[in-house]
């Protein structure tokens, strides 16, 4: 059985924990559809068959539902990670003395894999939203959004290098 510790400030933490609670507010409200409208939830269920509209059309509605289920509860397990003393953190209620302070995550083998699942996620749903087609796309605005996009990947990183150990 795997065991990683992430370290973070709990001001990221926090901040994480709304950027999480976000993406699974949007898992709900499509988690249930038959179509999906929003381009940016539609890419975390591609299409299995891009030559054939029919036969992307069947597999996305066979696989959809499970696949916009498993992301929700990934998110939810990582929201219930995130907690500190039992309580959800928010960005507004951490104090500047508290701001800075290390923040330890401990993952099992399943609460990783729901990390890399929902931190990739919410990463392509971002990229969505920003018009990001690779993370090679260096003319970025300066839209503070990017500095969150990278910051997810850099988590992401250290994530995947904390396995490699």
């Amino acid at each position: 059985m795997t065991r990683v510790l992430m370290e973070m400030s709990i001001l990221e933490a926090a901040h994480l924990t709304d950027l999480v609670d976000q993406f699974a507010e949007l898992i709900a409200e499509t988690v249930d559809s038959d179509t999906i409208d929003d381009e940016a939830v539609a890419r975390l269920v591609p299409d299995a068959y891009r030559d054939d509209d029919a036969a992307a059309g069947e597999f996305r509605r066979l696989t959809q539902h499970d696949l916009l289920h498993r992301r929700r509860d990934d998110a939810a397990r990582v929201l219930e990670t995130l907690r500190r003393n039992g309580v959800r953190l928010r960005p507004d209620e951490v104090t500047d003395a508290d701001a800075h302070a290390a923040f330890v995550v401990e993952l099992d083998d399943l609460a990783v894999a729901a990390w890399l699942r929902t931190l990739t996620s919410v990463r392509l749903v971002m990229a969505t939203r920003l018009g990001v087609i690779d993370d090679d796309d260096g003319d970025r605005p300066d839209d503070p959004r990017f500095g969150v996009y990278d910051w997810l990947g850099f988590r992401l990183e250290g994530l995947l290098q904390a396995l490699e150990n």
